[in-house]
C-alpha cells in the first residue's frame, strides 16, 4: 500500500503545479488555487500513513534524534509518509507565493522557475521567492529598495 501512496501523492498534487506553472492567467487557476484545501487530498495520504503508526511516530518527533528519525523514515511506510509530507508542505508554499505574486504582479515567467524550484526542493524555492518578492512590492505600498 505504501507504494501505491506514495505514488499517488505527486499525483494529486501535480495538478495544481501544472495550473500555477502553465496557466497562471486562466481565470480557473485563481479561484482553484485560492482555496487552501488543495492541499487536502495529500494531507489525507499522510495522514493514511500516519495515523496507523502514530505510537511510534509521536515519540520519535515529540523528542527528535538522528537515529530515531532514520529509523521511522528508512522503511517505505517512512519514507512514503515523508514524500506526502514534503508534498503537502512544498504545494501550501507554493500556492502562498502564487497568490502573493499575483498581488504583486510578478511575471509568470519569472514564478515559473521559482514554483519548479519550489516542487523539486521546496526550502530553496521558499527561498528563490522570499528574494523575488523584495522586488516586486505590494501595488501601492512604498518599497524601502
Amino acid at each position: 500500500m505504501s507504494a501505491t501512496l506514495f505514488s499517488l501523492t505527486f499525483a494529486v498534487a501535480a495538478p495544481f503545479w501544472v495550473l500555477m506553472i502553465l496557466l497562471p492567467n486562466w481565470a480557473a487557476t485563481h479561484r482553484i488555487i485560492q482555496s487552501p484545501l488543495i492541499v487536502a487530498p495529500a494531507v489525507a495520504i499522510y495522514a493514511i500513513l500516519v495515523v496507523p503508526a502514530f505510537g511510534e511516530v509521536l515519540p520519535v518527533v515529540v523528542s527528535p534524534t538522528l537515529d530515531g528519525v532514520q529509523g521511522l523514515l528508512g522503511g517505505t511506510d517512512g519514507a512514503a509518509a515523508a514524500w506526502a509530507h514534503f508534498i503537502a508542505f512544498d504545494l501550501f508554499v507554493g500556492r502562498w507565493a502564487w497568490l502573493d505574486s499575483r498581488e504583486r504582479k510578478v511575471p509568470p515567467l519569472v514564478m515559473a522557475p521559482v514554483l519548479v524550484s519550489t516542487i523539486l526542493v521546496g526550502p530553496l524555492g521558499l527561498a528563490g521567492y522570499l528574494a523575488v518578492r523584495t522586488r516586486w512590492p505590494v501595488p501601492g505600498t512604498i518599497s524601502s529598495a
